[in-house]
């Protein structure tokens, strides 16, 4: 059993302040307390971050635990341990005994164990002539016992700081999700505003956050997202009620509109032919009239049926595929501006040429573009293929990616709004890593 008495380190280790309170505290234990030693460690191995101790001191420290008798720690049973380095390198799966010294000592730095020095600074116990322990010198279990509560608290605190950074993420996660898609929401339904820079607010915010943050830059980053997400919806709001407001006047100019079929729509890239011609475009808007006779000579675009009349860039199939402004497209796929006339691209019809261009390079058929015109639309298939030059470093067969899109594409399977967002960030401004 333990004398009581304060105890100094053999050798040249030297006493310090910190071992005679940890004695004194060890002193001050009531003789009725005790914990299971079990419990208590798995209390530690929460707080270490607060404690100032590693994974391998936990480990001698589990190792010590091992040796002790009984699962209670308690001042009746005795509290101290005496195993040779050599048994605990053992019961810490081979530890060399250096690494095993080395870790003791931070124990008893972090005031979680005491030495109790023999005269020749040997482990080993004196046993009565009953059996019973009558002095031991190892290592005092007595600071874990003292300390007990506080480190139960400890464990709180972090297990509860831990849950609110979990908490945080997940409410960044969130944020960062309603933002991107009300974002890409509002750039496909072509709702007016300056969604490209609230996208780079977006990007910079999130791009600010270091490797590890604390829990502060997460709250304010929270905070910062909360406030962007807040002006976006404010933005569709308003977006709505307009709409709300207008939706009769709307409703009766459609039906005027769809009475006659010889109206041509004048929104960006609506476009309409009859039947036996095949959709050219002719003018900046990106509009398509009737080019007879062509048909049947392999021409990229595909026929109409007689008197059909389509949204803009919205296919009547029921697929829903949109095509998004000539402006956006272009960049997010800079790369296509070199095949356009004259190296630029103008219009939709300017697109279209380049198109056909790219298509021929990348060895992708007359029929699989064709195909692909037919069921996503002329400007739709013009898109996909600058995409497709734009990633052609990760694409082996371009004609195999067009019809797999094209057979995504008539299951209503595909969009083209994630393919340009994500080559949007791709080709952000340099030291920027956009998406």
């Amino acid at each position: 059993m333990e004398t009581g008495s304060v105890t100094t380190p053999f050798g040249r280790r030297s006493m310090t302040l910190g071992m005679l309170a940890s004695q004194v505290m060890a002193g001050e234990i009531k003789p009725d307390q005790s914990v299971d030693k079990w419990k208590l460690f798995r209390a530690l191995c929460e707080a270490k971050p607060l404690l100032g101790i590693g994974d391998r001191a936990l480990a001698v420290l589990n190792a010590l635990l091992s040796f002790y008798p009984k699962n209670e720690l308690a001042q009746g049973n005795g509290l101290i341990v005496f195993p040779s380095n050599i048994q605990l390198s053992l019961r810490t799966h081979g530890m060399a005994e250096q690494t095993v010294r080395r870790h003791l000592a931070a124990l008893v730095d972090a005031g979680l164990l005491l030495r109790k020095d023999s005269p020749n600074g040997k482990r080993y116990v004196r046993r009565d002539r009953a059996g019973e322990v009558d002095e031991a010198f190892g290592f005092s279990l007595a600071p874990l016992l003292a300390r007990a509560d506080e480190i139960e608290q400890l464990a709180a605190e972090v297990m509860a700081e831990r849950l609110h950074v979990q908490r945080l993420r997940e409410r960044i996660t969130l944020c960062r999700r309603d933002i991107a898609k009300l974002i890409e929401a509002a750039v496909e339904e072509e709702i007016p505003g300056d969604w490209q820079g609230l996208y780079r607010e977006f990007r910079d915010l999130i791009e600010g956050l270091p490797r590890s943050p604390t829990t502060a830059q997460l709250e304010l980053l929270l905070d910062e997202l909360t406030g962007l997400r807040t002006n976006i919806l404010n933005q569709l709001e308003i977006q709505v009620k307009s709409t709300k407001q207008r939706g009769n006047a709307d409703y009766i100019e459609r039906h005027i509109q769809n009475s006659n079929p010889e109206s041509i729509s004048e929104v960006e890239p609506g476009f309409e032919t009859k039947q036996g011609a095949t959709a050219e475009p002719d003018n900046d808007r990106g509009t398509v009239t009737a080019a007879k006779g062509r048909g049947e000579t392999g021409h990229p675009f595909h026929q109409m049926e007689e008197e059909q009349s389509r949204r803009p860039g919205v296919r009547n199939d029921g697929g829903g595929l949109k095509a998004f402004p000539l402006g956006l497209v272009l960049q997010a796929c800079p790369e296509i501006l070199a095949y356009g006339p004259d190296g630029a691209i103008r219009n939709w019809r300017d697109l279209m040429a380049a198109a056909v261009i790219v298509r021929s390079m990348l060895g992708v058929s007359p029929s699989a573009y064709e195909e692909a015109a037919n069921v996503m639309g002329p400007e739709n298939a013009a898109t996909v293929m600058a995409c497709i030059l734009e990633r052609g470093g990760h694409i082996n067969s371009a004609g195999g990616y067009l019809r797999g899109l094209t057979r995504r594409s008539e299951k209503g399977e595909f969009a083209i709004g994630p393919m340009l967002m994500a080559l949007l960030r791709a080709n952000a401004p340099a030291g920027r890593k956009v998406g």
